[in-house]
Parts: C-alpha cells; structure tokens; sequence
C-alpha cells in the first residue's frame, strides 16, 4: 500500500463568501467548515498524515477549529503563501521528510468529498501519477466575446468541471512546484494546470455532484440547506427541573440559571451548581434522544458531581447530539420564579447557552414568568424550570 497525505489548503481571505471570518472558519451545520474537511481526511483509513496549511494571522482560530480532533495524523500547521500555488508549494515542502508517495491536494472549502471520492483519487494516482476528479458538463456552454455577444457554442462531450482532491506522485508534483518556482511562474490556478506545464499526463476520475466548493454566500445557504435536508428525523423533548432555596440561615449570595450566576439574597440547593435551567435543557435534549435523564448519567449518589457547573452536564447532552450525526434546531426554556428577576439577565442567558449547545443565539428562546403567588414558586421556595429541544437526526439513527 502506498503512503499517502493530504495537503489541506486554508490559507485564504475567503472574500467573495462575506462574513467576519475567513469562510474556512465559518460554521456549517455546527461545526468549522474546516473542522469538517480535516475529520473528512483523518478518518480515511488510507491518508498517513494531514498536513494543514493556514495563513499567518489564523492561529487562534485553527486551535479553534481543530480542539477536538485527533492529533494522531494531523501535522502541524504551515503559513501559506500570497497565492493558492505558494500556499501548495508549502505543504508539499513541510511533507518533504516523510516522502509520501501520494500526495492529496484539497480545497478547505470543500467540505462534502465522500470517503469513496477520497479512495477513488488514491487509486487514480497509484495508476496514473496525476490524477483529477471531474464532472461531465451538462448545460450547454458558450463562449463570449468582449462585446457581451456570444461568439461560439462548445463541444460540451469533451469539458468537465473540475474538483479536488487532486492526486499526484509526491516527487513528481514537488520537483514541479519548485520547477515553476525557479521559473517565475506562480499563476496556475490548480496544481494539475501546473502538471501539465510540467509535462505530466493529467487522468480523470469521477468526481461528485455533492463535493460542492463554498465560495459566496448562497453556498453557505445551500450548504446549510444539504445538511437539514439529511436530517428527517424531527425529534422533541422536555425537561423539567426544580430546586429549593435554602433556608435564610445557609450562606448564598448568587443563584446559577442558565449558566449564569446572577445575584441573589439565597443559593438554590442541589448536588451540583443547582442550575434548574441547564438541568432542564439536559433532559429535554435526552429526552428527544430518547437517551434517559440527567439522573442516569449525573447520579446524585455520585460524589464527583457535587458542586459540579451544570456546563459540563449540557455539554455531555450537546455531545451525545452530535455522536448521533444530529443537530440541535432550537431550545426553548421556561423559568418560574418570583425571584431573582430574569428579565435583566434573558440575552446573557440565550448567549451562554447558545455557546454550549453550538447554536446561534437565534435558536435559543428564555422565557419567565411568576406563578401568581401560588405554590412553592409563590412562595418564595424555590425555582422551576421547563424546557424543550428540538433536534434533527438522520433517518438511519436509531
């Protein structure tokens, strides 16, 4: 079997896709677009080693990116250059030590490629030693003139769109690289345009319809619209939770809802932090999974959870969300209380939780309300909470 690796270009602005962020650190389906095209590569059993290339000013935000992945494959990250063929050359030359044999060359912002596309280039370039995955052109295509007239139609049986991964002999494709270096050339806009320069025989593959390239801001919109679209599976759960206060004797000067502390003549009392909020969103998101409560996987009986943050326990349910290949769609959390007042507090709130659910803040509603001065809530006893989650799966999820 060949050795191979991946070369990850992450090094653009990305301005064409607007936003605050370079687009390969923007969100897609609750995750960095880049988080997803790493995991993409790490998870092909074939693919040695990942070799990220980023820009100088991005650091923060790669560690971002990548703070859960696996570090076993992935390399260090190297600064890319002024053009996508710099910021190639530099990957090809951290790689240089390990000298694979095959090298993989793909676009950040291509974050849907499939296990088998990735299997198909390996292949590609084990027969071949330069190798592209391409689309057969479907709409009839036409040439214009400066004028804005069209000048001819083309012969659309010999075109096709052309994608990435790109596949090459890694010896091949850096003595190439550094060939155009020393030549002054630096404007090939893929490395099989720089192939061919080179004199090598360019193969094709089948590429994908799905391996999409994000560019503009509508291909964020229909990326996001892809990923819902795959997850039929509309579940909704609820979750109640209520704590007492302690009696005015105990010390407290805070109470924590929501996973905000926010201060108050006496603390709720509870194993952990108390938080009747996040304890409610917990078993709201269980109970669209069907997963049990926060009893059964935070048992009071356990010591290790005393005074734990209830952060920790949203986080776990978050968790078990997204190890189903799910999505939270929106969380909805009701307080009762006569005080503290939650008015005040309501935005800093859905922020927090929006934070650690991995949400924007636009799926997150916090309400409150008192109980007329009925019940245990009337009379100052103690806080409950109610909630529900609304979670896509796959149809294939149990």
């Amino acid at each position: 079997m060949s050795e191979v690796a991946a070369i990850i270009v992450a090094a653009g602005r990305g301005t064409r896709a607007s936003g605050d962020l370079p687009k390969q650190f923007r969100q897609i389906g609750g995750a960095m677009m880049l988080s997803r095209t790493l995991l993409m590569f790490l998870e092909h059993q074939n693919v040695g080693a990942v070799q990220p290339v980023i820009h100088c000013d991005d650091d923060a935000l790669y560690r971002e990116a990548t703070d859960t992945l696996s570090r076993d494959r992935l390399l260090i990250p190297v600064y890319g250059g002024a053009t996508r063929q710099a910021s190639v050359r530099a990957g090809l030359e951290a790689l240089e030590a390990r000298k694979p044999d095959i090298v993989l060359i793909h676009d950040a912002a291509r974050p849907f490629a499939s296990q088998e596309l990735l299997s198909r280039a390996i292949m590609a370039a084990q027969k071949s030693g330069a190798a592209i995955p391409a689309l057969p052109v479907t709409d009839t295509v036409k040439s214009v003139d400066a004028l804005g007239y069209v000048d001819k139609t083309l012969d659309r049986a010999s075109l096709r769109l052309v994608q990435t991964p790109q596949a090459f002999s890694f010896a091949k494709l850096l003595a190439a690289h550094r060939r155009a270096q020393a030549a002054g050339r630096e404007d090939f806009t893929d490395d099989a345009a720089l192939a061919e320069w080179a004199g090598m025989k360019v193969s094709v593959f089948a590429g994908e319809p799905g391996n999409i390239k994000i560019t503009t801001p509508e291909d964020f919109a229909r990326s996001e619209a892809m990923q819902f679209a795959a997850l039929g599976d509309v579940r909704t759960g609820t979750g109640i939770d209520v704590h007492a206060f302690g009696q005015s004797t105990d010390f407290g000067d805070h109470v924590t809802l929501g996973g905000v502390r926010i201060a108050h003549d006496r603390a709720l009392v509870g194993h952990s932090d108390a938080d009747v909020g996040l304890h409610a969103l917990v078993d709201a998101i269980l109970g669209a999974l069907a997963d049990g409560d926060i009893g059964s996987h935070f048992p009071p009986s356990d010591p290790q959870w005393r005074g734990a943050s209830s952060d920790r326990f949203l986080s776990f349910a978050v968790e078990r969300v997204a190890a189903r290949g799910g999505r939270i769609a929106h969380l909805d959390l009701t307080i009762v209380c006569e005080t503290p007042k939650i008015g005040p507090h309501r935005d800093e709130i859905r922020a927090r939780i929006a934070k650690l659910a991995s949400i924007g803040i636009g799926r997150v509603a916090v309400k409150a309300t008192t109980s007329e001065k009925l019940g245990f809530t009337g009379r100052g006893e103690g806080i409950a909470a109610y909630a529900t989650a609304t979670v896509r799966l796959p149809w294939s999820a149990l």
